[in-house]
């Protein structure tokens, strides 16, 4: 064990001094190895307990079946009672962000530089997610921009706007006293006001990673990006949210809707809250509107293999006239982020009861 100084995840001004375990995992023969075991308990599966123990299962479900091959049922079935050993997985040097020290009743001020000149001083206005640590992936980045639209002859990127959405939010979850990590990061755009938001191909995933233009490797990528920051806080209330704009027809007008991993019910019940405040927000502030978002299983790779219960949101239709005023005006993109942060406080405070 030893200790350093590195920059925080946010980019915040003053350094800190972490102490971080790197532990080097030797390669061995495979008498001489020691793995860690499990009891099969009911209910248990190859998916479940690879999930549980921090093992992506894509890269080691055939390891875990040869390494088990005699204990299996019919269809690779964990039978319950038998001791069953795990892949060894390699833990790498991680830069973990500490929750910010906020003393009670304070109203203390930080600095993260990622959020631009406007917006990087923060106010802690509470301590009700100081326990809550949150993974915030906006779509695409980097080589790839995503669903592009056009308005006035200017093109919207999808990757810029569900950045600054997902920057908002992120904001609103730091005054509330929450551990968040931005997944994609841009080094030079802040949250920005303006409504043509200019696309660039800068953008990196954490913790400072070139983002592939393949799409299965980026995908990859920032699922396993995440995934190591789970085990690294592993035991502590851990949530993914992943942001998205869609692509329609010109003529489809669509709400905010949600998705989660099927067999997730905890990701499940966070998207149905989720849908329920938007909702609520509907009604109190556009009465006549209505609201048409929906709450749906999908099986999309991010929050398929990711190991925190996850929600999938698409902002609406890029394509189309009306949903273009939710992303391009800046006081829409806020409101946005306000009310998924008040989802996300009512998500918190049902999961902790």
């Amino acid at each position: 064990m030893f200790s350093f100084t590195f920059q925080l995840p946010f980019g915040r001004k003053t350094y800190r001094t972490v102490i971080i375990a790197v532990f080097i995992l030797l390669s061995l023969s495979t008498f001489s190895q020691e793995y860690k075991t499990i009891k099969a308990q009911k209910g248990d599966g190859i998916y479940s307990v690879l999930k549980q123990n921090g093992l992506p299962p894509a890269e080691y479900l055939d390891q875990f079946i040869e390494l088990n091959k005699t204990k299996l049922g019919k269809d690779n079935s964990l039978i319950i009672g038998k001791t069953y050993r795990l892949p060894v997985i390699e833990t790498k040097n991680i830069a973990i962000q500490e929750p910010p020290p906020v003393a009670e009743n304070s109203q203390e001020k930080i600095v993260y530089e990622i959020f631009g000149n406007k917006y990087k001083e923060i106010t802690i206005k509470s301590r009700e997610l100081s326990k809550a640590v949150y993974y915030l992936m906006s779509g695409h980045g980097g080589p790839d921009p995503g669903a592009v639209g056009k308005l006035y002859g200017q093109l919207l990127c999808e990757d810029e706007y569900a950045y600054d959405v997902t920057l908002r939010l992120a904001r609103n979850l730091i005054e509330r006293g929450a551990t968040v990590y931005m997944i994609i990061r841009d080094p030079n755009d802040g949250i920005r006001d303006e409504q043509f938001l200019k696309p660039d191909k800068d953008e990196v995933c954490f913790p400072n990673s070139p983002i592939p233009l393949n799409q299965v490797a980026r995908l990859h990528q920032g699922t396993e990006a995440v995934n190591k920051l789970y085990a690294q806080n592993k035991g502590k209330y851990q949530r993914l949210v992943v942001i998205h704009v869609d692509s329609r027809s010109q003529k489809e007008n669509i709400d905010v809707f949600f998705y989660h991993d099927k067999r997730s019910d905890t990701g499940k019940k966070m998207a149905i809250t989720l849908k329920e405040t938007f909702g609520q927000k509907y009604a109190r502030h556009q009465p006549n509107r209505g609201y048409g978002g929906s709450v749906t299983d999908r099986n999309l790779y991010v929050i398929k293999n990711s190991f925190p219960p996850s929600v999938f949101i698409e902002l609406g239709n890029i394509n189309h006239t009306r949903d273009q005023q939710r992303f391009i005006l800046s006081d829409n993109r806020q409101a946005v982020a306000n009310w998924l942060r008040d989802g996300i406080v009512e998500d918190y405070k049902k999961s902790i009861k």
